[in-house]
């Protein structure tokens, strides 16, 4: 499994889950207008880190717990040990317990990323398998505005100081998503033709045509 920099790489485990209200067909009726039905969302379904030193994955109990984890993953790795904090008796020695995950949809979380400032939210979000993005994140505001990019992050601190002089800098957000695991999860789109751009060989011809000299 790939990893940044040799350090311990984390994970998001996510499985689709069926929103409230959803069908299916379950016969091959043809029928003029069919149902509509919306498509699976895929939820984050468990936190894990891999240990530096047996390269298990262990559980990472909240988001919260997570997010302090991974921001400091590259100057702090991850043992077995570590996870003790909340689960007594942890280490190399204890078998691996990510068994119920292993048919999720698996992701590649990038360390570093800083934890959200006090009241604020991050939330990734994952598109469905063929779409041209894994997915999408998402800022939410401590008065509950989502913001979906580095230039609304700054025009939202702009338009309210008070979270700057509270501390609140750019700084403290990164919008980048996860990479899938699974091979061919997001649809490639084609690649644009480059743009042909006729040249004339001014060797041989003159925008003035031929002149003629006079001896």
């Amino acid at each position: 499994m790939s990893q940044w920099s040799g350090n311990v790489s984390d994970f998001h485990a996510v499985q689709p889950s069926w929103e409230s209200g959803s069908s299916f067909m379950g016969n091959d009726t043809v029928q003029s207008e069919p149902p509509k039905t919306r498509k699976p969302s895929l939820s984050i379904e468990a936190f894990t880190v891999q240990c530096n030193t047996c390269l298990k994955w262990r559980v990472i109990p909240s988001e919260e717990k997570y997010e302090v984890i991974r921001e400091k993953l590259e100057e702090n790795l991850f043992y077995c040990e570590t996870a003790s904090e909340w689960k007594p008796g942890m280490s190399c020695d204890v078998p691996e317990n990510v068994s119920q995950y292993r048919t999720s949809v698996w992701a590649l979380d990038r360390p570093g990323i800083p934890c959200p400032p006090a009241g604020w939210k991050r939330s990734v979000r994952f598109r469905n398998e063929g779409s041209t993005r894994f997915a999408d994140v998402y800022y939410a505001t401590p008065s509950g505005y989502q913001l979906r990019s580095y230039v609304e992050v700054q025009k939202y601190l702009d338009e309210y100081p008070q979270y700057k002089i509270e501390g609140v800098n750019i700084s403290q957000f990164s919008f980048q998503m996860p990479i899938p695991l699974q091979e061919n999860y997001v649809r490639k789109l084609p690649a644009k033709p480059s743009k042909r751009i006729r040249t004339t060989d001014l060797s041989t011809s003159s925008p003035c045509g031929d002149l003629a000299r006079e001896d």
